[in-house]
């Protein structure tokens, strides 16, 4: 297995995981919340000893493209409560879509070592777009609770 995480300088994720950006686009773009770029794009790497994401959502579309290895598996809310999973793996979906407000974690499945994804994000990213879940994101859709909570760290209150 190639060491992703060396071969692209990737970081520690906030999110769990790592990361490195990989492109800012050099033109702004005006939104409610002030200028972001028009577009930004990293890799973001799940492995062996990451193998979970935290829940989360942004405020940008943000289009998920695997590079290597699989399967993952994402976990999207959109803001009505309707929960989504879908694999993005060699024998299964090779991107996703997740739209600007929706939830979302992602973890390795199906015995995977790893699992490198480029994203792309547009409106271009900005931590003051980006949210954790806390607690609260499970009562505030307890139908989904228990498909979460592995999602949401217990010490994660408002």
């Amino acid at each position: 297995m190639r060491d992703w995480q060396s071969e692209l300088g990737l970081e520690p994720h906030g999110e769990g995981g790592y990361f490195r950006r990989i492109y800012t686009g050099p033109s702004e773009m005006a939104t409610p919340h002030g200028p972001r770029p028009s577009a930004s794009s990293i890799y973001y790497l799940l492995d062996e000893r990451q193998p979970s994401g935290l829940l989360h959502r942004n405020r940008s579309d943000i289009l998920h493209f695997l590079v290597d290895g699989g399967p993952l598996e994402y976990v999207t809310v959109a803001p009505d409560g309707t929960l989504t999973r879908t694999l993005l793996g060699p024998a299964d979906e090779r991107f996703l879509l997740v739209p600007g407000g929706w939830w979302k974690a992602s973890r390795l499945v199906g015995g995977a070592r790893h699992g490198l994804v480029a994203e792309v994000v547009t409106p271009g990213f900005d931590y003051a777009d980006h949210e954790f879940a806390t607690r609260a994101v499970l009562t505030e859709f307890p139908q989904l609770a228990d498909a979460l909570d592995a999602f949401v760290p217990p010490e994660a209150t408002a």
